[in-house]
């Protein structure tokens, strides 16, 4: 049975201000696949998943997403980049899961409480829905970003450090979602730095290091050679080097 493409990178530079912070990256990710990105910091991992969310235009090259809409691909930022001080409750918050089928100002009714409360049990929120996101810690907040993704129900899904600086247990609950969405056959893609966690869970693996290193079967990525070279690679680019030609359109 021939392989779906679910994403296409085809020459893929991307950066901010015209800077590039990843070079001319060519490949495809299967429809279904659990692919890890990992890669030393600055390495590009952020910056390739929000070009992927459509949230960042390519400086050049194109990314295809098999027609889907960049608004129906589910995306969680790190932690760090949430506004906890924003005065909203948890099950606001996790509502706003629903945007894509409602409208930001669509009214929730009696079904959509009921996907909402769902979402929350699903995380290990029961009993939350009225306490404010800011009075929650970085293991409770991962798991409300967690059912706020579970209401997007999306076909792709990018997650951006999900399992950073939180508890073994949330770690263990968390990618037991991910797990069920890979068993749906969801696309799933994932910047990571626990090495461990990688090989354990991802049969495939992207290493970059602003440029691509390795891309394949996560054994044959994670090598002592290849992780030697992003190291080196990433230290060796100069971040003052000169613009990128100018942007061109995603697919």
């Amino acid at each position: 049975m021939t392989a779906v493409s679910q994403l296409t990178f085809d020459d893929l530079t991307l950066g901010y201000e015209r800077h590039p912070a990843v070079h001319h990256l060519t490949g495809t990710v299967e429809a279904g696949a659990l692919l890890a990105v990992i890669g030393p910091n600055g390495a590009g991992k952020s910056t390739l998943l929000r070009a992927i969310a459509g949230i960042l235009p390519p400086l050049a090259g194109t990314i295809a997403r098999n027609g889907l809409d960049p608004r129906d691909i589910a995306y969680l930022p790190q932690i760090a980049e949430i506004d906890r001080s924003f005065p909203i409750p948890v099950f606001d918050f996790v509502s706003t899961g629903l945007w894509r089928t409602r409208g930001a100002f669509g009214r929730i009714g009696e079904a959509e409480r009921g996907r909402i409360g769902h979402a929350l049990s699903a995380v290990g929120l029961n009993g939350f829905e009225r306490r404010g996101i800011g009075t929650l810690s970085g293991g409770q907040t991962q798991r409300m970003l967690f059912a706020r993704m579970l209401l997007q129900d999306a076909s792709v899904i990018v997650l951006d450090e999900p399992f950073n600086a939180i508890d073994s247990k949330t770690v263990e609950d968390l990618f037991a979602l991910v797990a069920h969405w890979h068993g749906e056959g969801r696309t799933i893609v994932v910047a990571l730095h626990d090495l461990d966690l990688v090989r354990a869970r991802f049969p495939q693996t992207l290493l970059l290091a602003r440029t691509p290193v390795a891309w394949g079967a996560t054994a044959q990525v994670l090598t002592a050679d290849n992780m030697l070279a992003a190291r080196r690679m990433c230290e060796a680019f100069d971040d003052h080097a000169a613009a990128c030609a100018a942007p061109s359109r995603a697919a």
